[in-house]
């Protein structure tokens, strides 16, 4: 076996390690997902050159573009149709980052992972509760509830985003083994 063989098998390895830890990224909060696709098939590519590697990378960047549209459908439709208010989105999206960094201090044993669920959550639920007008004033028990409901919402779109994302993240990886292995 020559040196640019096992180099390249050692390249082609090194490349699925990437697309692989791209399911478990898109899952966790604090590794970047979809994103190690294309950076695996680049790798690849950049070995074999162009006229190989292209179809592998296609694959993984168009499987970036569906998780970016999966991410954001999954934020936006659920709390829109229960029209929420673009203030639960920022609280969402604050209490993602508070729940990320573990500053919820209620929550000390459930780590960043739990935090990034709860974190919305109340993010969302809080920010609804401060803005959306109800029929029993401020502090109605109608209010509470819907605040409530759209933080639920929030989540539910967040875990169903997430689903599809580690979906098509198992599409990438074994779309990668396919186009690069069909006909070695």
């Amino acid at each position: 076996m020559s040196m640019d063989l096992l180099s390249l098998d050692l390249l082609w390895w090194i490349a699925l390690l990437i697309q692989l830890l791209a399911i478990p990224g898109t899952l966790l909060p604090l590794l970047p997902g979809l994103a190690l696709l294309p950076l695996g098939a680049g790798l690849w590519l950049w070995a074999v050159g162009w006229s190989t590697g292209w179809p592998a990378f296609s694959l993984a960047c168009l499987l970036l573009a569906l998780g970016w549209g999966a991410d954001a459908l999954g934020l936006v439709l659920g709390p829109a149709r229960l029209q929420a208010t673009r203030w639960a989105y920022i609280g969402a999206g604050l209490g993602l980052l508070v729940g990320l960094l573990g500053l919820l201090p209620a929550l000390p044993f459930g780590g960043p992972l739990l935090g990034a669920l709860v974190g919305p959550l109340l993010g969302a639920g809080v920010g609804e509760l401060l803005t959306a007008p109800t029929a029993l004033g401020p502090m109605g028990l109608l209010r509470l509830r819907r605040s409530l409901v759209v933080g639920l919402a929030v989540v539910a779109g967040m875990l169903v985003s997430k689903a599809a994302q580690a979906l098509l993240a198992l599409v990438g990886a074994a779309g990668f083994v396919l186009l690069t292995t069909w006909g070695r």
